[in-house]
């Protein structure tokens, strides 16, 4: 079991140019209930980002320090249906569009995709988004507990083909039941390395 990251919130804005500086970021993004507060809170170990069963609660970019480092964690809004006033929902992906495209310390970009509800076509058009941005990605299947472990291996193949990529290229995680948590973490450090 790997030690959880020490995160500190630190800011919150409605654009990429007012969050402050890092040396190397990576970003959560993903459909709005797909469990990105719940992961940013099982990577620090503590609950940092509120949590909740009404979709959309996170309307800007949330910016989380590693301690004693020039490194962060960035938690995006999430996309597809949230429960937030059409206004200000869209906002987000111009937001999140331009986090992604302006932000020079970028390393990696986590796509959360519900793994118990597979790709959704909001997904699909990220990852595509992403693919012709030429934006370096990493997706997690999160929520892997809700699928029965006798469908997990056809799941995980079935997932990997939807999403264009191998098995390999997709981490498994779940928060409850803390699986995967572990690589997980070992990849977020790489990445802010």
């Amino acid at each position: 079991m790997s030690r959880p990251l020490q995160l500190d919130f630190l800011a919150s804005a409605v654009t990429h140019t007012k969050l402050p500086a890092s040396r190397v970021e990576v970003v959560l993004i993903g459909r709005s209930n797909v469990g990105k507060s719940s992961l940013l809170n099982a990577i620090a170990g503590k609950k940092l980002a509120r949590v909740s069963n009404t979709p959309g609660r996170t309307h800007v970019l949330d910016y989380f320090r590693v301690q004693k480092s020039d490194a962060a964690l960035v938690d995006c809004p999430g996309y597809g249906f949230a429960k937030a006033p059409k206004k200000i929902r869209q906002t987000w992906m111009p937001m999140i569009e331009e986090y992604l495209l302006g932000r020079e310390c970028l390393a990696m970009v986590m796509l959360l995709v519900d793994g118990e509800v597979g790709p959704t076509a909001s997904d699909l058009e990220m990852l595509d988004w992403l693919r012709t941005n030429a934006r370096p990605y990493c997706v997690i299947a999160t929520k892997s507990d809700k699928v029965r472990p006798s469908h997990l291996l056809n799941r995980q193949k079935e997932f990997a083909e939807k999403c264009g990529t191998d098995s390999d290229n997709i981490v498994w995680v779940s928060v409850t039941k803390d699986v995967g948590l572990t690589r997980l973490r070992e990849l977020v450090r790489l990445w802010l390395s």
